[in-house]
């Protein structure tokens, strides 16, 4: 709290001066000149800083200052109206932002009064977009299009050009686009401010969040870099950066960033609301742990989340303190059957059901085999659950369900039934049916998102193809199997191993050094002997 004191003082100080800009110690560097009283702008910088960066709550509290200093100040309300809902993963839920307008004016002919300038104005149209009429989809497309032509007035302004990038992001989840083109068109403008002003926390976001995706994730590196250190103030902010440090195997920054990210954000939380960055933070941070193999890391990241989940009673966390106790057993392969409930989550009664099968006790997996079964059977296609492993993310308050339709739901169940059905087979001896579920698995994961996370399904499919084909004696096609893996998720630790065993018993023996040494560069956990030329 004192460094928050003294982090309110430094700005004020700053403010006075230079009211249009400021070097906000601890939300990034931003100038947004606006018609506001030094007061009132001094909390609206601060809270553009914050939205920023998706720091729902906080930037909520400044520019609820700054209308309280000047009641008048459209932009105020502005900003506040876009803290309600995750631009990405929610359906925009009008009901709170346009509430907020209503305080600003009856109408918007009365709002629009109170925009002394045609930016101003501008921006506030872009609002009134947005929280108008129409469906979700309908109002994103029509916001990006008002921030267009707000942009192509004004293409020198750095915040333009920077909400206008997020406003393109927003339409492209809006549309389901999988061209890349748009989040591509986004990235580029936000790379464009970075260039001018890299501790620019709306262009270092953004950027990452147009280039989340294993393929162009590197064009991010750098503004993730700088993201890691220039908003501490911000939990989402200081997790950001880990979703290209995750798609570059960097297991000790995913790891140390999101214990960080869930300190601020447990900080931060007050009964009532959302756990959602302590959620996403906590859930990442323990696949980097895992990943080191820092297994007593990710067992204190499970106490974590059993303390959110009996603090919060919130169901997000129990479903997360479900999700990382089954991660912990299937990438730990400490096997341990329980007792499942038919509430249980997927992810649950798989690791049972591995377990099962990996302990002799059929009768357990050919049960969990069943429930998946039955899962997998229900899963609605067409419905909208999450399908990536950070929708969600973030506090802004959730959305209703969306009735587009999303073509991942249902497809993480699938693989996962086929993966336990796989090992089902493979224990009775049946290796070619086993591999020929495997492949199909495989299948449905390449049919989906590439993966921006942590491994969704918490079983690779390819990386339990290539474990399946090494015991089957058939070392190549093992090492393909591994190297795709790698390929969508590097420096993966089980795929490295996998892959040292598959080269070696291949007789690559050049090869499976390489991927030796790669393992060893960042694994912490008992030490991986080097295999014989001996597939199996």
């Amino acid at each position: 709290m004192r460094c928050c004191r003294l982090l309110a003082c430094a700005v004020f100080a700053l403010a006075l001066t230079a009211p249009a800009s400021a070097q906000l110690e601890n939300v990034g560097n931003i100038s947004f000149p606006t018609s506001a009283k030094p007061e009132a702008q001094r909390h609206f910088l601060r809270g553009v800083a914050i939205l920023h960066s998706f720091g729902w709550k906080q930037a909520i509290a400044e520019f609820q200052l700054a209308q309280k200093a000047e009641p008048s100040f459209a932009l105020a309300y502005w900003g506040e109206t876009l803290c309600y809902n995750h631009p990405l993963n929610s359906q925009m839920d009008p009901k709170e932002p346009r509430a907020v307008l209503a305080r600003l004016g009856a109408d918007r002919a009365a709002r629009a009064a109170k925009a002394p300038t045609d930016r101003e104005q501008g921006f506030l149209n872009a609002v009134e977009e947005l929280w108008g009429e129409g469906d979700s989809r309908q109002r994103r497309l029509a916001y990006m299009s008002a921030m267009e032509r707000l942009y192509t007035k004004f293409p020198s302004d750095d915040e333009v050009k920077t909400f206008y990038a997020l406003s393109i992001l927003s339409a492209a989840s809006a549309v389901d686009d999988r061209t890349s083109r748009m989040n591509v068109k986004a990235g580029s403008l936000a790379m464009d401010v970075f260039k001018r002003n890299p501790n620019h926390p709306g262009a270092v976001h953004y950027i990452i969040h147009a280039f989340d995706d294993p393929v162009h994730a590197p064009l991010a590196l750098d503004a993730a870099n700088v993201y890691a250190k220039i908003v501490p103030a911000v939990s989402h902010a200081i997790h950001m950066p880990t979703h290209i440090f995750i798609q570059h195997g960097m297991w000790t920054n995913v790891a140390n960033q999101n214990m960080r990210a869930f300190n601020v954000a447990k900080e931060l939380w007050e009964p009532g609301d959302v756990p959602g960055d302590m959620a996403h933070s906590g859930d990442w941070g323990q696949y980097g742990f895992l990943q080191l193999g820092d297994y007593a890391g990710a067992r204190e990241r499970i106490q974590a989340f059993e303390w959110m989940a009996e603090t919060t009673k919130n169901s997000r966390a129990n479903g997360a303190l479900a999700l990382v106790r089954a991660r912990y057993i299937i990438e730990t392969e400490e096997w341990k059957v329980q007792p499942v409930t038919e509430s249980a989550s997927n992810e649950t009664i798989l690791a049972n059901g591995f377990s099962a099968v990996k302990t002799g006790d059929m009768a357990t997996a050919e049960k969990m085999e069943a429930m998946l079964a039955a899962k997998a059977k229900a899963a609605p296609g067409g419905a909208a659950a999450p399908a990536n492993p950070h929708a969600e993310h973030g506090g802004a308050p959730p959305a209703p369900a969306a009735g587009g339709g999303n073509p991942d739901a249902g497809k993480g169940v699938r693989i996962m039934h086929k993966e336990l059905q796989a090992l089902i087979a493979q224990a009775k001896g049946q290796t070619d049916q086993a591999i020929a579920m495997l492949k199909e698995a495989a299948q449905i994961e390449e049919s989906m998102r590439p993966p921006n996370g942590a491994a969704d399904p918490i079983k690779p499919s390819h990386e339990l193809l290539g474990e399946v084909l090494l015991q089957a004696g058939k070392p190549k096609e093992a090492a393909d199997a591994f190297e795709t893996s790698l390929l969508r998720m590097p420096n993966r630790a089980r795929s490295l191993m996998g892959a040292v065993r598959a080269h070696a018993g291949a007789g690559d023996k050049q090869r499976s050094a390489e991927r030796l040494g790669l393992l060893t560069s960042f694994w912490k956990g008992k030490p991986f002997t080097a295999p014989t030329t001996d597939a199996r």
